[in-house]
């Protein structure tokens, strides 16, 4: 098994062997022309972005600057929109449902590496998979790190460090994240705190 196989195993591996560095070269090549596209060219962002992303369904939109690895490594479906400075480190496969917003400076980490420094200074790292369900948001400056999952219809407060698994319909926060309470059929009232929606269309039909 060569290390461009370790890596998409989940198995300790190192990047610039097995053709990877090349591959990361690549990508960047196209995230540097992603970033770069001037505004009156905006409406050529979509069609870009779907080089660099492995699989994506329909109307997906990511502000610039945007960085990650690979790219093929990332899966989003239909609806996803990411704010400024979205970075995934995608050695491990990233899957993102459908209806995901995240706000700016999320940071998505499959990468890690050893704890001990002799394995660690050789160049050994790891990618594990994270997985986001459908209809999350997720709050600005928040780090998912290897190995996650994220259930359904859930909210992830801003500063978030997530290190653990959290379930669907669940309000999380903090360093470490951890869920502090459900999600109720009384939050679709309400548009932030104690605020009332006062329009009638803010319901799906």
């Amino acid at each position: 098994m060569n290390h461009a196989e370790r890596m998409h195993k989940n198995l300790p591996y190192k990047s610039w062997l097995d053709g990877l560095k090349e591959a990361r070269e690549e990508n960047k090549k196209k995230i540097f022309e992603y970033n770069n596209l001037p505004p009156e060219r905006w409406d050529e962002c979509e069609k870009i972005l779907r080089t660099i992303i492995g699989k994506a369904g329909k109307n997906i939109y990511i502000e610039a600057p945007f960085h990650c690895d690979y790219g093929s490594n990332i899966e989003v479906g239909d609806n996803f929109y990411a704010n400024y400075n979205l970075v995934i480190l995608d050695v491990g496969k990233v899957t993102i449902g459908d209806n995901v917003f995240l706000a700016p400076n999320v940071a998505i980490y499959t990468a890690g590496h050893p704890i001990h420094h002799e394995p660690r200074n050789i160049g050994y790292e790891y990618g594990i998979d994270i997985t986001i369900g459908d209809n999350v948001w997720i709050g600005g400056n928040t780090c998912i790190l290897p190995g996650v999952h994220i259930g359904n219809n859930v909210v992830i407060g801003a500063g978030s460090v997530v290190s653990k698994d959290i379930p669907d319909d669940v309000v999380a926060v903090g360093n470490p994240c951890k869920v502090i309470r459900r999600i109720t059929d009384e939050d679709k009232h309400y548009y932030y705190k104690n605020l009332k929606f006062d329009v009638d269309d803010y319901l799906e039909k």
